[in-house]
């Protein structure tokens, strides 16, 4: 044989470029002992041969590169016009000789399984599991090299071009090769995954089983049995009525038939036949060190793997040291608990792990309970869950932050198997009665009796002296000492702002409690919570949106401006304001504005994102949709509006109470807490805004060092010190110098792009298992989308789907759909009219922003952008806590 052909014997995973992922695969379990039915593969050499033939290839490829993944209509046509043109041709002498010797050698009376095998399928990142096509049961010379010219031409079906097309493949670099495999004929056949593929959990081996060959379950023509095995036991089992079966003819092709109905419901595989295939699968994965998707069939009393491929759909694990014997660790999203759960470049994730105070033994080290997985932060809750008060505290907490974080943990502490294993955990309850102890007697005292005016100078006064104490901590150092200030300054930030201002806010939350309950109780008043709630005054983060709101009037008078705004270059925009009428006028609030607001930016935890200051592009289409939404000084109207109209609902408030049984005591316990409940919660974001001043002068720190190591050659642009740890960083400014920096700094590039594509789970176990709670049904319409209510009121309007603040376009009365929300989102609280998001919870800040300004929002609806579409009309109830689109957008209706 040549190049051409290559038997299964002599391809090993080193052989993908020739033979692809499948073929290497085959290759690879042949030659390790695996059960693989023989056979052999038609190189990528003979692809790109029969290519060559083309006169009209090349203008095709051209062509390919033009269209987007979405173009459904373009793909059509032009892959149908490649696939017709490609099996119209000849396969050449040199091709087709060495395809006939490899067939007479493995045996010419045998049939045949014929199946693509594309260069970029089957990898760690990508599996283009099922983009190209699979030929059955193929006998004779002429069937086969007609099947294999089919197999070259699927590479251009719809599905394989738009796939490329989304994951940014070049057409012309994804080679074919044709696996030519001996058919197996099965009585069963199917899928195994050695991890669960739906919980993750990778202790988990699934296996879907049906009778006859296993493209009825590929296709979707049966329900498969479904078996789960862990630790080499049966845990589950389901067998689903089977009413179809694909056959082969003994002439060549397949027939699907209908099974008796006797045979429908038997169990495809017995309970020995499916611990015998599990424990093929587990040796499989522990063979390729990663958990595969496998199939396989069963024959005449054995069982035969027809391929294996990485599972790419799972979310990693986190890097634990667990003891033997000690029940799976929980961990929780950071990244949800802060509306903001994009991937994160390696330094954002260093910082927030050397944020954390506790489990440490020194200030500058990443926290031990806490874990970088799939570009996010994840908190081990582990050892505080020892703790019995935790287990029955905890999830009420975090159902205030995400409902189903809240849900999903209530279920895990009530199961036995979970809550006996736990880890020993020494010193956990000495260390949070140390922490919560002090916090909880200020809270005591603010909720009783300290004067609530002088909260707000308080606080005021202490960020301004801890944002100076920052400034002389981390000004006039350089190299290795300035990295070390900034991981000690970092170590210690919460251990110093959380004491001090922690205490206010949740005095404010506590008093919100107290007030719902007792206006139910003695009045049966379900509103005024929320009522009281609006215009609360001091939130920085209210006061950056009516900021917002001010520079859009400010940029009306002048067209110039406003054309700068909508349609200027954001990083050249203070700039150019210098050039047109009315710049100088409005940069005087535009630069008060960034003095105050400037440090913030969407997704602001992530240290490595620009802020304002720097690149102002996610800020001014924030001004120019509140300019389309809103009349001028509309936003200061209704903001003081609010205020008013809980001014009078606490009045009547306690006038109702004065007039009940023990009326006078009862007012005037309700008078303290409107008046803690309206002092404080105004103080709500003001530990996190005192945070992101720290932030933005760490930020600054980290890119002047990152200047210094350009200038000395080390790095080719200072923001790639994003792509390190701080300790890497330290290490770089001590002088040493790694080999192979630049190539660390691509992969890391490449690994951040494919956690960006990953949905991040808000609950996970050191196993990988995903742990989901169930939210409790809801009086919601049929069809709804059920979430969270955190704001209350309903709504009519146009949805807008915003997945990015930079892209959002907001009319007058839309509802804003979005991912999730954090203060840099909030310019765009004033132009919408509600709001709907996949992730939060009650106290979060979407949720508090939106009563404050009277929006009704929904929170917590996995899937909300995708599954309510841009344009479509809904109904949002923030007092029920659901969606209903009413109307969808007909111009993006599916056929």
């Amino acid at each position: 044989m040549n190049n051409y052909v290559l038997d299964f014997s002599q391809l090993d995973i080193n052989s993908l470029p020739l033979v692809g992922g499948k073929g290497a695969n085959l290759g690879e379990m042949t030659k390790a002992g695996f059960p693989v039915p023989a056979g052999f593969c038609v190189t990528t050499e003979a692809f790109l041969s029969f290519l060559k033939q083309s006169e009209v290839m090349d203008e095709f490829f051209q062509r390919l590169n033009g269209v987007e993944a979405d173009q459904l209509a373009e793909i059509t046509v032009l892959g149908q016009s490649i696939r017709e043109h490609l099996v119209s041709m000849p396969v050449p002498d040199d091709i087709r000789n060495s395809i006939f010797q490899a067939w007479l050698q493995s045996g010419e009376d045998q049939a045949y399984a014929v199946r693509s095998s594309a260069t970029a399928e089957d990898l760690p990142s990508a599996s283009f599991a099922g983009q190209q096509d699979t030929y059955l049961n193929v006998r004779g010379e002429e069937a086969l090299l007609l099947a294999v010219r089919k197999c070259w031409a699927s590479l251009f079906t719809d599905r394989a071009i738009s796939y490329r097309a989304r994951n940014g493949f070049d057409h012309r670099a994804v080679h074919l090769s044709v696996v030519v495999q001996r058919m197996v004929f099965p009585e069963v056949s199917g899928i195994m995954f050695t991890a669960d593929p739906i919980t993750g959990n990778r202790n988990t081996v699934s296996i879907d089983a049906s009778f006859g060959l296993g493209e009825a379950l590929v296709s979707g023509l049966v329900s498969a049995d479904l078996y789960q095995v862990r630790s080499g036991k049966l845990l589950t089992k389901t067998v689903s009525r089977k009413k179809l079966a694909i056959f082969a003819l003994s002439e060549g092709g397949t027939v699907t038939k209908e099974l008796p109905e006797a045979e429908q419901v038997v169990q495809a595989l017995d309970d020995a036949q499916i611990l015998e295939l599990a424990a093929i699968g587990d040796k499989i994965k522990r063979y390729y060190g990663s958990e595969q998707d496998i199939e396989w069939c069963y024959a005449q009393g054995n069982f035969y793997i027809v391929q294996s491929r990485p599972i790419t759909s799972l979310y990693p694990l986190p890097e634990l040291n667990i003891p033997p014997g000690e029940s799976p660790h929980l961990l929780v999203s950071f990244g949800h608990q802060q509306m903001m759960t994009d991937a994160m470049k390696p330094m954002g994730l260093s910082v927030l792990r050397t944020l954390f105070p506790f489990g440490k033994t020194g200030i500058r080290e990443m926290n031990e309970h806490t874990a970088s997985v799939g570009g996010r932060v994840y908190i081990d809750i582990t050892k505080l869950l020892t703790l019995k008060q935790a287990r029955v505290l905890l999830p009420k907490v975090l159902t205030n932050i995400d409902e189903m974080i809240g849900l999903g943990l209530a279920e895990m502490v009530k199961q036995p198997s979970f809550v006996q294993h736990l880890p020993s955990a020494p010193g956990v309850r000495k260390g949070v009665i140390g922490f919560i102890r002090p916090v909880l007697l200020k809270v005591v005292r603010k909720l009783l009796y300290a004067p609530v005016t002088d909260a707000h100078p308080e606080v005021n006064a202490y960020i301004e002296g801890s944002i100076h104490k920052g400034e002389s901590q981390l000004s006039g150092v350089y190299g290795p000492e300035r990295i070390v200030r900034i991981q000690e300054h970092i170590g210690s930030l919460l251990l110093t702002i959380f004491p001090q201002l922690l205490p206010f806010p949740l005095a404010g939350i506590i008093s919100s409690r107290l007030l719902n309950a007792l206006s139910i109780k003695w009045l049966g008043d379900t509103e005024i919570v929320h009522v009281l709630n609006r215009g609360l005054s001091g939130n920085f983060t209210s006061e950056m949106g009516l900021m917002i709101g001010d520079l859009a009037d400010a940029a009306r008078p002048y067209p110039q401006v406003t054309d700068l705004i909508l349609h200027g270059d954001p990083l050249q925009f203070r700039e150019k304001l210098q050039q047109v009428e009315g710049g100088i006028v409005f940069a005087q609030q535009w630069d008060r504005f960034m003095e105050l607001y400037g440090m913030r930016c969407p997704g602001e935890i992530d240290i490595t994102r620009p802020r304002w200051r720097e690149d102002p592009s996610t800020l001014l289409p924030s001004i120019g949709s509140h300019m389309r939404s809103m009349e001028p000084g509309e936003h200061r109207a209704k903001f003081a509006e609010g205020a008013l109209q809980a001014e009078a609902a606490a009045i009547d408030l306690l006038k109702r109470l004065r007039a009940q049984p023990f009326g006078r005591l009862k007012a005037k316990l309700m008078s303290r807490l409107v008046s803690v409940f309206r002092g404080l919660m105004g103080l709500r974001e003001h530990p996190k805004y005192l945070m992101m001043q720290h932030f933005y002068l760490v930020r600054k720190g980290l890119l002047d060092e990152g200047d210094s190591l350009v200038k000395k050659g080390v790095l080719k642009r200072a923001d790639d010190v994003f792509y390190l740890s701080l300790d890497e960083l330290l290490k770089l400014a001590e002088g040493e110098r790694p080999p192979g920096i630049a190539a660390l700094l691509e992969q890391r590039t490449e690994e951040l792009k494919r956690f960006r594509g990953m949905t991040p789970p808000r609950l996970m176990t050191s196993e990988g298992e995903i742990v989901i709670g169930r939210r409790k049904l809801q009086d919601a319409p049929e069809g709804a989308f059920v979430g969270t209510p955190v704001s209350a009121g309903v709504i009519e309007g146009i949805a807008r789907v915003v997945l990015r603040p930079e892209e959002a376009k907001l009319n007058k009365g839309e509802i804003m759909i979005a991912p999730f929300t954090d203060p840099g989102w909030t310019p765009l609280f004033h132009s919408a009219v509600g709001l709907v998001m996949e992730v939060g919870g009650l106290m979060t800040h979407g949720a508090v922003v939106a009563r404050e300004y009277g929006l009704p929002a929904v929170v917590g609806i996995d899937g909300a952008t995708t599954l309510i579409r841009d344009g479509d009309r809904i109904r949002l109830d923030g007092t029920r806590g659901y969606v209903l689109v009413l109307e969808r957008n007909d111009f993006m209706k599916l056929d």
